[in-house]
């Protein structure tokens, strides 16, 4: 009897293993912080989900010596089963990385489970191997149950390992960066549009210089890190580093390591209140970047946001571009004309020629993002020709209000990266200038709003109701405020459309889309929302 009881728990530890390594995932998505890690806990309701309560019915099951407790134990081995093979096929939009860090953390918490493990096993009532194999599957079951838990203290214990390390690559990186004193290093930061301009002035300034970049979204000091280590070589001119921020520092840790002399701030806005709590802080941890840049240094700061406009610059020469709000702006512009092939729009600045420009990118925010990577080319010396050879040879960042056409003559219109009231705003905009069909949008809404997640999402649905034919909106999360938005902008209740998911809402849209149309694909939340 006792090899049937291991082959369960066999079983039963291999579902736990899954089950660990998905909310490992989930901690990874939270960046490894345990504090951001159970906020999302707490949201998610992962910790009363069906399969964690069905295994804690069949644990107090056992408990109670219902059926007895090899009959338990097998309905758990099936339970078990069920799970490994759900866990295991599940398809994830950001599944986990194995980076050694993980394989840390991971490792750990078996080694945890395993410990526990063994004193449920040891502490059995009866002294025998039936009995002792019989704790060892309930508490391995009890386990599953709580592995948010145990993946957190794996994470806890580790801490000081992981700050050893991070310390050791911190200084590597810090030394490369000194033997490199002739690097100019321009930092880019902003709630959102940083990775689009980053991308933009690394295809200029490579017209005129060797430079390179922070890869993907690496614009944590971590990501940064790796940047230089891997990266980096004693040749390179010009490093781009894109900045982010989840909570005040952040920014000035990036600037500590790196000390760019060059800092480009893209917008401040409502994005990651939750963590911010104050659009005030959000301004202040952006501005640390301008606050860090030496005294012959350079600022090119959007004045097309009021708590940036209104935010004086005094340590260091600024620059400051916008769209819209121009009055106190160095760099603007005019003539924008939009057509199938993209955009024309010609930059004025003091005391420069103007420079006129065609992209194949759409949309106001492009053209801001590229004003300002223009202003710092300048700065730095790349003449116009070569700017306006490599603009009008800039490819669109996926994912970034990215323009494609299907073979059936469907306009794809892709925002889907991240979703923020002025970029949403703007993706709205050029969807409602598509005149040739219908115009469809996707869409789950906007996250990291903090209190103010209702009222933007809501602001947002009445702006889809004047600018989309039919609107499809994905999920949970944001369905009420964007529908509540659609009914204040007079959207008839025929031309939008409820889904849970992504697949469904691809299947619906089967059903609506024919050629002609354009669709607008705008954002597209991480497995941490629903």
């Amino acid at each position: 009897m006792y090899i049937y009881i291991i082959l369960l728990d066999i079983v039963i530890a291999v579902s736990l293993f899954y089950e660990l390594r998905r909310d490992l995932m989930m901690l990874q998505q939270n960046s490894y912080r345990n504090d951001r890690y159970m906020r999302w806990i707490k949201t998610s309701g992962d910790t009363t989900s069906f399969p964690r309560l069905t295994a804690l019915v069949l644990f107090f099951m056992a408990l109670a010596n219902v059926a007895g407790g090899r009959i338990i134990l097998s309905l758990i081995g099936l339970f078990a089963i069920w799970n490994t093979y759900k866990l295991a096929t599940a398809k994830y939009k950001k599944p986990l990385v194995m980076t050694r860090r993980a394989v840390r953390i991971i490792i750990t918490a078996m080694v945890v489970s395993l410990l526990l493990t063994i004193i449920a096993a040891l502490t059995a009532p009866a002294k025998t191997l039936d009995a002792s194999l019989l704790y060892a599957g309930l508490a391995m079951t009890v386990l599953y149950c709580l592995s948010h838990t145990i993946v957190m203290l794996s994470n806890y214990i580790l801490k000081p390992v992981e700050n050893l390390i991070n310390r050791r690559y911190y200084n590597e990186a810090s030394e490369m960066l000194k033997s490199m004193p002739g690097l100019r290093i321009v930092g880019i930061t902003g709630s959102y549009g940083k990775t689009s301009t980053k991308h933009y002035l690394h295809r200029i300034l490579s017209e005129h210089f060797d430079t390179l970049m922070t890869p993907g979204s690496f614009n944590t000091t971590l990501g940064v890190i790796r940047t230089v280590r891997e990266h980096l070589k004693p040749y390179n001119e010009v490093f781009i580093v894109e900045m982010g921020a989840k909570q005040k520092g952040d920014i000035k840790e990036i600037c500590d390591l790196v000390h760019p002399t060059m800092g480009i701030v893209t917008a401040v806005g409502p994005q990651h209140l939750e963590s911010f709590k104050t659009i005030e802080n959000v301004r202040d941890t952006k501005f640390e970047l301008v606050d860090s840049l030496p005294s012959d240094g350079l600022a090119v700061v959007n004045d097309d946001f009021k708590m940036i406009a209104g935010r004086k610059v005094s340590n260091v020469d600024c620059i400051r571009y916008a769209v819209n709000d121009t009055d106190n702006a160095a760099y603007t512009v005019k003539n924008v004309t939009y057509s199938a092939n993209g955009t024309d729009f010609v930059i004025v600045s003091a005391g420069k020629d103007d420079l006129k420009l065609h992209t194949t990118l759409v949309g106001e925010c492009n053209i801001s993002n590229l004003m300002a990577a223009v202003a710092v080319a300048r700065a730095l010396g790349v003449p116009d020709r070569k700017i306006k050879y490599a603009v009008e040879r800039i490819e669109q960042v996926e994912h970034r209000l990215n323009l494609k056409r299907t073979p059936g003559g469907i306009v794809i219109i892709d925002d889907a990266f991240n979703s923020n009231p002025v970029g949403s705003g703007m993706a709205l905009d050029v969807l409602s200038g598509m005149t040739g069909g219908k115009r469809i949008i996707i869409t789950p809404g906007m996250i990291e709003l903090g209190n103010r997640t209702y009222e933007l999402n809501r602001e947002f649905g009445v702006k889809i109701a004047s600018s989309a034919d039919v609107a499809i909106i994905v999920g949970q999360y944001n369905r009420d405020a964007i529908v509540d938005g659609l009914k204040e902008g007079d959207m008839d209740e025929s031309k939008y459309h409820i889904v849970d998911s992504f697949a469904a809402a691809q299947q619906l849209l089967a059903t609506i889309v024919t050629s002609g149309d354009t669709v607008l694909y705008e954002n597209d939340l991480p497995d941490t929302f629903k």
